[in-house]
């Protein structure tokens, strides 16, 4: 399985003035980061963290997915977003963050199982109540 988070870096920098999307956002990203770093012991291939910087389409940097929306007659690229593909090569594409940290915090659960030390991310309280 491969698996790629992709975020919008200037959410994770906190440069749009949204402290609640930004905690959300550094969330998502420790918790990619210590699934990488255990995912041998859940049998994961790879996993890719990818910044993306504003007016790039979508940011991939392996897995060639990108959601997309309408909104007033536009399209719009969603800059947030975790693309799974499994070994049949099947693509999974979450782009709501509860969905995303859902998947990440479970995939925390699974290695907590494996690992000899505490594995766990501190959730910020506005991540807490999403996966509550």
């Amino acid at each position: 399985m491969r698996m790629e988070l992709r975020v919008c870096k200037h959410c994770y920098e906190g440069e749009h003035g949204n402290p609640e999307k930004t905690a959300v956002t550094r969330d998502m990203v420790n918790c990619a980061e210590r699934v990488r770093e255990y995912k041998d012991l859940i049998g994961m291939d790879t996993l890719y963290i990818t910044r993306v910087k504003e007016g790039e389409p979508g940011g991939s940097e392996a897995l060639p997915a990108i959601v997309a929306s309408i909104e007033n007659g536009q399209i719009q690229l969603s800059d947030t977003q975790l693309v799974m593909e499994d070994d049949s090569g099947n693509m999974l594409v979450y782009p709501e963050p509860e969905d995303i940290l859902e998947v990440l915090t479970r995939n925390i659960d699974q290695i907590q199982q494996h690992a000899r030390e505490d594995v766990t991310v501190e959730l910020s309280a506005e991540s807490a109540e999403l996966v509550s």
